[in-house]
């Protein structure tokens, strides 16, 4: 028995771009109307091609662009929102926190003493050393250096004594009700068999509203100054 032969495909007659070159130079420009289809459909497919071209380039593109750029703002929206909303939540405990941190910087700001008693500071920070039989060969209080709220005064000191009575007195600074530092330490032999210690002994004063308001103003005049040279 034989199989049924399958019907032969036609021969698809291949495209020829040279005779549609060459159509298209006999072709008249002012009658389109009497063009053949080949000529017709390239032409119409390549005005399709330069209209989506033009639209994309002068409407379509900027579109998307901005289109990009509202996509990347909505996104930082919502994370400005949650943001925002993890701090609603949590408001109450935040305040907690802000009320132990102004509890912990106020009791902070009363070991700093004010201009008047700086004096009285002094005298402690020398009546520890001559409480342990200690020799002051220097006591010189440098300058004063202003910060936001408060300024560093520095004082450089010469001690002398044995070894247990210059820690006794380091240990007793450090127990003062106001806050005094001991920096820059350096304990070296002294020619009377005693041991001289010299150090930095850092203290702190909190300026007073006076002070604070000649700082502001000073602030200002800098940021004008610079302003100005713009």
């Amino acid at each position: 028995m034989k199989k049924p032969s399958l019907p032969k495909m036609p021969n698809l007659q291949k495209f020829d771009l040279q005779a549609l070159v060459e159509d298209f130079k006999s072709l008249d420009p002012k009658d389109i109307g009497t063009w053949p289809a080949l000529p017709r459909a390239t032409v119409l497919l390549g005005i399709f091609v330069a209209l989506l071209a033009g639209g994309w380039w002068f409407d379509w593109k900027s579109q998307i662009e901005d289109l990009e750029a509202k996509q990347q703002q909505e996104e930082k929206l919502k994370s400005e929102y949650l943001d925002k909303k993890k701090q609603a939540v949590n408001l109450e405990e935040y305040r907690k926190q802000l009320a132990e941190i102004d509890k912990t910087f106020g009791t902070l700001l009363k070991q700093l003493p004010n201009k008047a008693e700086m004096e009285a500071l002094l005298i402690d920070i020398n009546q520890a050393g001559l409480g342990r039989g200690l020799q002051f060969e220097l006591f010189k209080p440098g300058r004063e250096t202003a910060r936001d709220f408060y300024a560093e005064l520095p004082i450089t000191l010469k001690i002398t004594g044995s070894y247990h009575d210059l820690g006794a007195f380091a240990a007793d600074v450090a127990k003062l009700s106001r806050i005094v530092s001991l920096t820059n330490l350096a304990v070296l032999p002294d020619k009377s068999a005693q041991l001289r210690m010299d150090a930095t002994a850092m203290t702190y004063r909190y300026l007073d509203e006076e002070e604070l308001a000649a700082q502001r103003r000073a602030k200002a005049a800098q940021q004008k100054a610079k302003g100005g040279k713009k």
